[in-house]
């Protein structure tokens, strides 16, 4: 509305919102690519290296991912205004889902990992490794 557009998607600021969150989505895309290559040299060749390697790359694409998606369901509100909010719509399906699935395997622990990785040289804990 105070666009004095005619159209939502003439309006700058919603163009340029577009495109951030394109931007943040093809990087989520990108960050699993790479962690799939990981998880393969890993399963290829199982050494501390390489499951460490590809365990942090998991832990960024899931970490990175998890903020995006929620911030995409958040942001899907705030581009298309309070008549999205209504139940008709059941677009809140969407900030549901994304949350309650990126609760599972909580990412605060992930940050940590990658950190210590990255600063200390420490491997992530390897789970259900026999």
């Amino acid at each position: 509305m105070d666009s004095g557009l005619d159209h939502g998607y003439e309006d700058p600021y919603l163009i340029s919102a577009i495109g951030d969150l394109q931007i943040k989505v093809d990087a989520a895309g990108l960050l699993l690519e790479r962690a799939g290559r990981h998880v393969d040299i890993a399963t290829q060749n199982p050494t501390d290296q390489t499951v460490a390697e590809a365990s942090v790359a998991v832990a960024e694409a899931k970490a990175w991912s998890t903020d995006v998606s929620v911030f995409a369901a958040s942001k899907l509100f705030e581009l298309t205004g309070s008549r999205s909010t209504l139940r008709e719509f059941n677009l809140d399906r969407h900030w549901r889902n994304a949350r309650t699935h990126t609760l599972h395997d909580p990412v605060r622990w992930k940050y940590n990992a990658i950190g210590n990785f990255w600063l200390n040289g420490i491997n992530p804990p390897r789970h259900g490794a026999g």
